[in-house]
């Protein structure tokens, strides 16, 4: 089987040339699977014409475009010229984007409507590539500093496979495309479901709830990957219930959903959130069918299709299937284990045990007792400060932190419960619709006075990079 995702769409487009393939919420605008090949073989093209074919064969392209169909035709042109699109988050500076893109190996930044040639000096050198690599996915990591980790079309493949098979996305599907389709969750959501089978992508004209839900009144999608700060934002909102009467399943990942989202949007929506965990590195890891277990909050779901767990010491595990980059199996950072239903519980990261006056705590178990306190929505806790260093935590709630504290006496010992409370309304989300937790260390570690999440903004932006 040729598992080349250009091939791959090239079927999918002859399977069905009519059938919508993308749908434009800001415009209206419904493109055809044969419409979409004619626009991307059109950018492939152009990007041939422009900085001529062997400039782009086999050689990384580093691309910065919005969710649209404009991403999606890029995408596809660069897949069809012989590049390796590298997708990078068009938030970011420019500069930022160009560090990134240097960073990787890329010899070309597309942005703007125009190609830019990368300088070299990157932490991975620009040339030809194996003819198996297929895209690079872009990650931070733990360190911060941008890294580049390279798929081959059948890792990919595997990848939209076992997603589209585990969690019964069809070719008939329609996804709401809220999530940007660059990050990994994305491409295997609702980049490749639409290369392998044609599930339609409907690109959503904002993240706002109320135009969230009026586009998915209009479109009628079937399939909705969010990610929790948008499930918790349609749950605080006074959107209708029957403007998401059309989904069928429901899909919450990047960071754990708070239980009390998951029931609050069951109740408001009548649908069950179904948890899905993953990495970069691995494609999908577990899913939760039927949503049972993240309703509970419980566990992140049972192994998906052709994915395999391996337990380990200390709660660390390896992840192994053909959708793994390199040799297919990978340690994750996550600590975890199975419960008598076969389901994948995390314990919390392996870099989150830390000392409190010289005895061992793990960050996780003070979230997970916090989380179980009722009013609580979501925790975070860190260890601030400097020597002497103190339990802190910053929890979503509208209880006072001494009733917090109260409550958390017959949940953990009395060592464990943090000496800093801070309440907050929410917490504050990365582009990838992950907890910031940088931004909360932020709030953990400022002086009693600055806690609020409009002093966290004011001071990231003066950090910003310009």
């Amino acid at each position: 089987m040729n598992e080349s995702l250009p091939r791959l769409w090239e079927a999918t487009v002859a399977r069905s040339p009519s059938s919508v393939a993308v749908t434009d919420a800001a415009t209206g605008e419904r493109w055809s699977r044969a419409a979409l090949a004619e626009a991307a073989l059109a950018w492939a093209g152009s990007f041939e014409r422009e900085a001529g074919r062997s400039t782009f064969v086999r050689r990384r392209v580093a691309m910065s475009v919005p969710n649209g169909p404009g991403w999606l035709a890029a995408f596809l042109g660069l897949l069809s010229a012989g590049a390796v699109p590298a997708p990078i988050d068009p938030s970011e500076p420019g500069e930022a984007q160009l560090g990134a893109a240097r960073a990787i190996g890329a010899s070309l930044l597309w942005r703007g409507g125009r190609l830019e040639r990368v300088p070299a000096g990157g932490a991975a050198p620009a040339g030809p590539r194996p003819a198996s690599e297929c895209l690079v996915k872009m990650t931070s990591g733990s360190s911060g500093a941008p890294k580049g980790i390279a798929f081959t079309h059948a890792q990919m493949a595997a990848d939209g496979r076992q997603i589209c098979e585990t969690m019964g996305i069809r070719p008939h599907d329609a996804n709401l495309a809220a999530i940007p389709l660059g990050y990994s969750y994305g491409l295997g959501n609702l980049v490749v479901p639409l290369i392998l089978q044609g599930t339609q992508v409907i690109c959503i004209s904002s993240a706002l709830p109320h135009a969230l839900a009026s586009d998915a009144a209009r479109f009628s999608p079937t399939v909705f990957p969010a990610v929790p700060p948008i499930l918790g934002a349609l749950v605080a909102s006074d959107v209708p219930r029957r403007s998401l009467s059309s989904l069928r399943l429901v899909i919450s990942a990047g960071s754990p959903l708070p239980r009390e989202v998951a029931r609050s949007f069951e109740r408001k929506f009548g649908a069950r959130v179904s948890g899905f965990y993953g990495t970069s590195e691995t494609g999908g890891i577990a899913f939760d069918a039927g949503g049972g277990a993240t309703l509970a909050g419980r566990a992140v779901g049972r192994p998906l299709s052709g994915v395999r767990i391996a337990l380990g010491r200390s709660g660390r595990f390896t992840v192994s299937s053909p959708a793994v980059r390199g040799r297919g199996s990978f340690p994750p950072a996550d600590r975890a284990t199975l419960n008598a239903l076969g389901e994948l519980v995390l314990l919390g990261r392996t870099d989150r045990v830390v000392k409190v006056a010289g005895r061992r705590v793990d960050l996780a178990e003070i979230e997970s007792a916090l989380r179980s306190v009722p009013g609580v929505r979501d925790a975070f806790a860190h260890l601030a400060g400097g020597p002497g260093a103190a339990l802190s935590a910053a929890a979503v709630t509208a209880l006072p932190p001494a009733e917090i504290r109260r409550l958390l006496r017959n949940r953990i010992a009395s060592w464990k419960i943090p000496a800093r409370i801070v309440a907050l309304a929410s917490f504050p989300a990365t582009a990838r619709g992950k907890t910031d937790a940088g931004g909360l260390r932020q709030i953990l570690s400022a002086p009693r006075t600055a806690t609020s999440i409009s002093t966290l903004r004011a001071a990231r932006q003066m950090s910003a990079p310009r």
